[in-house]
C-alpha cells in the first residue's frame, strides 16, 4: 500500500467517533496491543509517527473517552482532537 493508498478521514461514518493522539513512536504497538484487547471497542489508525486516531462506534463513546484518559495517564498520550 502507497501512502496515497492509505485511508484518510473522514474514514468513519455518521455512527462512529474518532479521538486523535500523539504518542512516542515506540508506544504506538503497546497502545495497538491495549485497544485491540478492549473487546471491540476502537480501531487504531496510525498515520505517522505517534500520530493515531482512535475510532469507535458512537454509543460506546463514552467507553472510548476513559480509555483515552487511561493513555493520557499511562503513555503520556497527547489529545489531539482538541478535546
Amino acid at each position: 500500500m502507497t501512502p496515497s493508498d492509505r485511508p484518510r478521514p473522514p474514514f468513519t461514518g455518521d455512527a462512529m467517533v474518532t479521538r486523535r493522539l500523539v504518542v512516542r513512536t515506540r508506544d504506538v504497538v503497546f497502545v495497538k496491543g491495549i485497544v485491540e484487547a478492549s473487546e471491540g471497542l476502537a480501531q487504531l489508525y496510525a498515520d505517522s509517527g505517534g500520530d493515531i486516531t482512535l475510532a469507535a462506534p458512537a454509543g460506546r463513546a463514552a467507553e472510548l473517552d476513559v480509555l483515552v484518559e487511561d493513555l493520557v495517564q499511562e503513555v503520556g498520550a497527547i489529545r489531539a482532537d482538541g478535546d
